[in-house]
C-alpha cells in the first residue's frame, strides 16, 4: 500500500471513539427491562384513592320513595327538591351527571342536606357512600337508601416529555404509573425513562419520587406506583435532547457536530495532500 495512503490510517482511531461516544447516547427506550416471561410479579396491594381537603364528589341518594330521596340531592337549577336520575358522564367532563359537587373543605368535611356535616378525608368513595347510608338509616330518615358517590374532577398532571401535557382525568379508584403515562400518550423518543420524577402533596408537604421505568423493581416497588390525585409526573429529557435544545454554548457535545467535524478535518487533509503532492510534482 503506498504510504500516502498509509496516513490516511491514523484518523481511523479517533473516528471510532466518535463513533462509540454516539452511539452510546441513545436512550434505553425499552421499559421493564429484563422482565422474565411467564413469571409472576408480585405488585403492591390495590390503593384506593382517599380524598382530601379540595376535592369534589358528586353524591346521589336514592329510595323508592323519590320524594323524600331528593332532600338529600344537590341538583343544578333547582336546590335539592328536584329528583334526578343519575348518569355518569365522562371523566374530566367537569360534571358527573348534572347536579352540583359537594367540595372537601380544609378540615376534610362536606356538608350535606338535612344530614349537616360529613367527615369524608381518607376515605374511599365507596366507605363515604357506606357512612352516608349508615346515617340515613340511624336516623330513619328512609327506609332503602341507595347511595352512590363518584369523584368529580379527579387528575393527575404530567409535564416534560411525555405526549399529552396538562391536566389528566383518573378513570378509575385506583391508576398505576403505567397506567398513567400510558393516558398521557406515552414518553416521547426523547424523554428520559430511568428518572421519571413524580411529585406528591400531602399535608402541604411536596415529595419528590424517582422512578426508572426500565427496571421492574423500581417501577412495582415506588411508593407512587399508585398514583394519587394531583400528582404531577415530570419526564425530563435525554442528554442527546437537551444538547440539541442548546444553541452554540453546548454544540460540542452534540454527536452530529463532531461527526461534521470529523468529516470535515478529512476532507481538508485530503486537500492539504492533494496540494503537496502537486507542488511535489512540479518541483520534479
Amino acid at each position: 500500500m503506498d504510504k500516502k495512503n498509509n496516513s490516511l490510517w491514523f484518523l481511523l482511531p479517533l473516528l471510532a471513539v466518535f463513533l462509540a461516544a454516539g452511539c452510546s447516547t441513545v436512550p434505553k427506550i425499552a421499559y421493564l427491562r429484563d422482565l422474565p416471561g411467564e413469571v409472576p410479579v408480585r405488585i403492591q396491594e390495590t390503593q384506593d384513592l382517599t380524598l382530601k381537603p379540595g376535592d369534589r364528589l358528586q353524591i346521589s341518594v336514592f329510595s323508592r320513595d323519590r320524594e323524600l330521596s331528593s332532600m338529600f340531592n344537590l341538583y343544578e337549577g333547582s336546590g335539592y327538591g328536584t329528583y334526578n336520575s343519575y348518569t355518569s358522564g365522562s371523566y374530566g367532563s367537569g360534571n358527573r351527571g348534572g347536579g352540583h359537587p359537594y367540595t372537601v373543605d380544609k378540615n376534610g368535611e362536606i356538608e350535606m342536606p338535612v344530614l349537616g356535616r360529613i367527615k369524608v378525608s381518607g376515605k374511599t368513595r365507596l366507605e363515604v357512600a357506606d357512612l352516608i347510608k349508615y346515617r340515613l338509616l340511624a336516623g330513619q330518615l328512609l327506609s332503602d337508601p341507595t347511595v352512590q358517590v363518584e369523584y368529580f374532577d379527579m387528575s393527575f398532571y404530567a409535564l416534560g416529555e411525555i405526549g399529552h401535557t396538562g391536566r389528566i382525568a383518573i378513570p378509575r379508584d385506583n391508576v398505576t404509573i403505567m397506567e398513567a403515562i400510558a393516558l398521557a400518550g406515552d414518553l416521547t423518543i426523547s424523554g428520559r425513562r430511568d428518572n421519571v420524577m413524580v411529585l406528591r402533596t400531602e399535608n402541604g408537604v411536596q415529595t419528590p419520587y424517582f422512578v426508572d421505568l426500565t427496571n421492574p423493581q423500581s417501577v412495582y416497588n415506588s411508593p407512587v406506583y399508585y398514583l394519587q390525585q394531583n400528582d404531577m409526573i415530570y419526564v425530563e429529557p435525554t442528554a442527546l435532547k437537551a444538547n440539541q435544545s442548546t444553541l452554540m454554548a453546548n454544540q460540542t457535545r452534540n454527536p452530529s457536530f463532531w461527526m461534521s467535524s470529523i468529516t470535515s478535518v478529512i476532507s481538508f487533509y485530503l486537500f492539504i495532500r492533494t496540494f503537496i503532492d502537486k507542488q511535489g510534482k512540479t518541483a520534479e
